[in-house]
């Protein structure tokens, strides 16, 4: 691609950050260029986080019908999966995944609900009170 035809469309990280691309330039040498983005890839950004924004959506609904605990949606939330939560918090994930029953959720004690909300980076009320 050459210099004047690297895409300069706005993207979401367009405030944030730029994207370092080769290009060629009026030599026909190669050289790094920075970029805002370009449509394309701000299509698949979107459409990633549409997918992201469901599934918190599906947990918080899924919490608010009683059918989830809270440690469900913050988990999705904070984008993590059951192997990050558990490098976090300390509990195996086979512990993790009960904690996700509102029956298990509602009799943990208020030290490991607390590692959970460092996990989490919510307060203890926060974790215990959500409802969805």
């Amino acid at each position: 691609m050459k210099k004047e035809d690297l895409p300069q469309d706005p993207g979401a990280l367009d405030h944030f950050t730029r994207e370092v691309c080769y290009v060629k330039n009026e030599e026909g040498k190669y050289e790094t260029a920075l970029s805002r983005g370009w449509n394309v890839k701000k299509e698949a950004l979107d459409s990633a986080w549409d997918e992201v924004n469901d599934r918190i959506e599906e947990a918080r609904v899924a919490v608010a019908n009683g059918e989830k605990s809270p440690v469900y949606y913050f988990m999705e939330l904070r984008l993590m999966d059951m192997t990050v939560l558990s490098g976090y918090t300390g509990f195996f994930p086979f512990f993790i995944k009960r904690h996700m029953k509102p029956s298990v959720f509602s009799g943990l004690s208020d030290s490991k609900l607390a590692k959970y909300a460092r996990a989490f980076d919510i307060t203890l009320e926060e974790l215990k009170n959500f409802k969805g």
